[in-house]
């Protein structure tokens, strides 16, 4: 299981992302470019002193992480999607990405996804924290697949 993150733009939510990875054995992609500088404060505030622990491997754009990932099960977490997360049955070499929080994922990313899955949610409502997608579709990707750390 892996968590990638398109271009993200907020470094908090980044931080808080590496913590849940740290926490969760999960390794992290970031498809650069990133809308922050990296070494931001903000996110080494959320991260706390865990983001020293995180499997992180950041990509310079989207072709280098299709080629870095070959092989492996793109699965684009999506608000727009209509495959439901408890109806998803989830692999262990899984990637779970997730789109930058101002504008997703562009037109090519989503289409060369292997399947696009939605936390469904209160109708009316747009979508959930980043962060708190992530914790969400990895918590369920991991008990699907007996994943969690012992």
């Amino acid at each position: 299981m892996r968590i990638a993150l398109f271009q993200p733009d907020i470094p908090g939510n980044v931080g808080a992302i590496l913590r849940l990875a740290v926490c969760f054995a999960v390794p992290v992609d970031i498809v650069d470019p990133c809308g922050f500088p990296f070494s931001d404060r903000r996110m080494k505030r959320s991260g706390m002193d865990y983001a020293d622990h995180v499997s992180l491997t950041r990509h310079p754009d989207w072709e280098s992480f299709l080629a870095a990932r070959a092989g492996q099960r793109i699965v684009l977490m999506s608000s727009h999607a209509e495959s439901l997360l408890h109806d998803t049955a989830f692999r262990a070499d899984d990637v779970l990405l997730f789109g930058s929080e101002s504008a997703g994922v562009p037109d090519h990313v989503r289409d060369e996804s292997a399947l696009r899955v939605r936390i469904p949610m209160a109708a009316g409502l747009r979508s959930l924290n980043l962060a708190v997608s992530a914790g969400i579709a990895v918590s369920e990707a991991l008990r699907q697949t007996k994943g969690f750390p012992a």
